[in-house]
């Protein structure tokens, strides 16, 4: 993307309030242009899918599909369109989670507009930008290996390795349940397939499992 070109935004937010202030807020920056708002997950695919924007800007926690899922299929679907993820949860399963899924930001709500649009202007030329505070735990975590091992399970999708991930790190069901914004159900089959993947008969030996491998550390 070249300096003079605008950089189309959508903006995804389930409180209307917060999502069309920041519409306006964005809209009243030079170089960048508002094309839509979303109110839910699934809208926000669907629009992103239709009007291809630069930059999603993306809560997490929305009806119909969060925001973490929404960021998986629009990494699939519409690559071209950055993500970034812009909540309140700092919680280290959620910001690894968007990660995996293909944010290319994260931001905590409460930053400042200077941040918001400079975060959204990297993307846009195809950077990632992260708060400072998350992008030193970001590199912490991947400084310490633990995206390797994630190769040790082949046979694994995506969200059971993050689920052997949060399982390897001594979260409950709830908790990982919380992490991924996941219905406690859509854990437990998660959980039980890592158990039929791994051979295990029971979360004790599939932590040892994971923990050899170098997870949850």
């Amino acid at each position: 993307m070249t300096s003079d070109q605008v950089i189309r935004v959508l903006v995804a937010d389930d409180h209307p309030i917060f999502r069309d202030g920041l519409a306006v807020l964005l809209g009243s920056v030079d170089g960048i242009e508002v094309v839509g708002t979303a109110a839910t997950g699934q809208e926000a695919f669907d629009s992103a899918v239709r009007l291809r924007p630069d930059v999603v800007v993306m809560d997490v926690q929305m009806p119909d599909l969060n925001g973490i899922e929404a960021t998986r299929r629009l990494a699939a679907a519409v690559p071209e369109s950055g993500v970034v993820v812009l909540t309140m949860s700092e919680d280290d399963g959620t910001v690894f989670a968007a990660v995996r899924a293909g944010a290319r930001g994260y931001l905590v709500k409460g930053a400042e507009q200077e941040e918001i649009v400079r975060a959204i202007t990297t993307v846009a030329a195809g950077g990632a930008v992260f708060g400072a505070p998350l992008a030193r735990r970001i590199a912490e975590f991947f400084a310490a290996g633990h995206l390797e091992p994630r190769t040790a399970f082949p046979d694994l999708t995506a969200r059971e390795r993050e689920i052997l991930e949060l399982l390897a790190a001594g979260r409950s069901n709830a908790q990982i349940a919380q992490a991924l914004f996941l219905s406690q159900k859509t854990v437990r089959n998660n959980v039980s397939n890592v158990f039929a993947k791994l051979h295990v008969s029971d979360r004790a030996e599939a932590i040892v499992r994971a923990r050899e491998a170098g997870l949850g550390r």
